[in-house]
């Protein structure tokens, strides 16, 4: 896998919370902004904003929409995140270790 959300993209990804158990991330990303590509153990999206982002992984770009508030669940993946949408994209990461 590339390298950690944290070390690849840290305009994007800010350690929030960190132990032995999990780790929480706050990722902000501005209009048209995006990360490099980098990868992520199983986690727990929670968005604090409505937003629309683009990920990318390997040659395959999908569109996610998310509701403030609405947790989804994901797991380990490698991909690069656009803000797609017309406003802050503000996201907690919660990843299992």
């Amino acid at each position: 896998m590339s390298r950690d959300a944290v070390e690849a993209a840290p305009n994007v990804y800010k350690v929030l919370f960190d132990n032995n158990r999990v780790r929480l991330l706050e990722a902000r990303i501005r209009p048209g902004d995006s990360s490099v590509t980098h990868s992520h153990p199983n986690y727990l999206a929670y968005p604090i904003s409505d937003c629309k982002v683009t990920f990318t992984s390997g040659s395959r770009s999908f569109d996610v929409e998310m509701k403030a508030g609405q947790a989804m669940w994901q797991e380990a993946s490698e991909h690069s995140a656009k803000n797609s949408g017309t406003g802050d994209v503000v996201v907690l990461i919660f990843e299992v270790k």
